[in-house]
């Protein structure tokens, strides 16, 4: 009995000076820190960046056709011919020049495609945003994990003090006479369960590094520690105006630009139908010997239409059209689910932070309760099962109360989400 006293004692020890160690190499970092660093780091940010350069250098190649494409040529040529053992030269070529064309006009096919680009470029911009709202929702949600698991650890840590001094006293009364031994091996139980919910906060607290670190885009795992608290700033208690949240969402507005680049493609597909027309020039230096000196020069026209191509255009124009209906409906279907996860996610704030005042009530009661019940069971005033449930639920309201914190405080990461503020959002 002795030694599994004071082996419960070193016991505890070396879970405080577990902890003392751990905090003195791990890295502090605040909320503010990780959006930093998330900013920098995150590959799908940095991903969503490149293709805004993708989309606008695809703007550029197509307006590259309405301007003039000029070609320069420098070509020199020899020959000779053989005939039996002898070979004469045929002779000696040289040229050089400028060559252009310019469209004239093909239906104002080239000009909506061009505006097709740019709204093509919208779209990935705001593409960009949502993969910004989805990355702050990320981090938000393991920043708040690893602050539980922080907080958890040494929840289960004073659980482990009570229920070590709980163990002490039983074993006490029990060594007096003045308790049975089923009170003692339940306070065995309860104390080897006390060791294991530390053991397993430890592994709790690494899997949550774990996650922000990959949230904020780091590449290896480190030591860290979330400097923060549960505290909800974005309560919104008075429901908003969600129609007019909705139209800034950025996933709302990407299919927005999508369905105005596939208006302005529907515009280009007919311009299929229509005839193209192209001006050319060119000025050429040609001559037998160098630097050739004979001038040549061209200008022209050509003009090319459309005949029958097997119903190449009709199909065309049918996928367009297809396409646009498509983006319309796929807007109106995400309006409908931004609206539905705005209510959601506004009643679900609102009820986690009303259940946090509900556990801290509790907490406070429990408290209260066991530390009367401490000083009743010591001088025999109530008994050990009455005593023991009191003590189960003082601890199951410590775990409680914190889950209820984490909770609302994932609740308004969830609700920022919903209203699509990007990563730089100031709550």
């Amino acid at each position: 009995m002795i030694f599994k006293k004071y082996f419960y004692i070193l016991l505890f020890f070396l879970f405080f000076f577990y902890g003392l160690t751990a905090s003195a190499s791990e890295e502090v970092l605040d909320w503010q820190s990780c959006i930093k660093e998330a900013a920098k780091n995150h590959p799908d940010l940095i991903a969503a960046q490149e293709q805004i350069k993708q989309s606008q250098a695809g703007k550029d190649i197509t307006a590259s056709g309405l301007y003039p494409q000029i070609d320069a040529n420098l070509n020199a040529a020899t020959g000779r011919s053989a005939s039996g053992n002898a070979s004469a030269s045929i002779g000696d070529n040289y040229n050089y020049g400028l060559s252009g064309s310019q469209l004239i006009f093909d239906g104002v096919k080239t000009i909506n495609n061009v505006n097709a680009a740019k709204e093509t470029v919208k779209a990935s911009q705001e593409n960009f945003r949502y993969t910004s709202v989805t990355v702050r929702y990320n981090l938000r949600s393991a920043f708040i994990a690893l602050l539980r698991a922080q907080e958890m650890l040494k929840i289960t840590q004073e659980i482990f003090q009570i229920r070590r001094g709980n163990y002490e006293l039983i074993a006490l009364r029990y060594q007096s006479g003045l308790e049975h031994k089923g009170a003692l091996m339940t306070a065995e139980a309860n104390l080897a369960e006390a060791q294991y919910d530390i053991i397993q906060a430890q592994r709790d607290l690494i899997v949550s590094r774990r996650d922000l670190i990959t949230g904020m885009g780091r590449r290896e795992m480190a030591d860290i520690y979330a400097k923060g608290d549960f505290q909800v700033r974005d309560e919104v208690r008075q429901k908003p105006d969600f129609e007019a949240i909705v139209k800034g969402n950025p996933s709302l507005l990407q299919l927005q630009a999508q369905k105005k680049s596939a208006v302005f493609s529907l515009r280009s597909t007919y311009g299929n139908f229509a005839p193209t027309l192209t001006g050319s020039a060119g000025a050429n230096k040609n001559g037998a010997y160098w630097s050739p000196r004979g001038d040549e020069w061209n200008l022209g026209l050509a003009l090319s239409m459309p005949i029958f191509e097997g119903g190449l255009r009709l199909a065309q124009v049918s996928q367009a059209k297809a396409n646009l209906n498509q983006l319309k409906e796929n807007e109106r279907s995400t309006r409908d689910t931004l609206l539905y996860d705005l209510e959601n996610a506004w009643a679900n704030l609102q009820d986690t932070l009303d259940y946090v005042q509900v556990q801290k009530k509790m907490l406070l009661a429990t408290e209260e309760r066991s530390r009367i019940a401490q000083a009743q069971y010591s001088i025999g005033f109530i008994s050990f099962d009455n005593w023991t449930i009191i003590e189960d639920n003082l601890v199951k309201a410590k775990k409680n109360f914190l889950n209820a914190q984490a909770a609302a405080a994932l609740a308004e990461a969830a609700w920022i989400q919903a209203k699509g503020e990007m990563l730089e959002y100031a709550q």
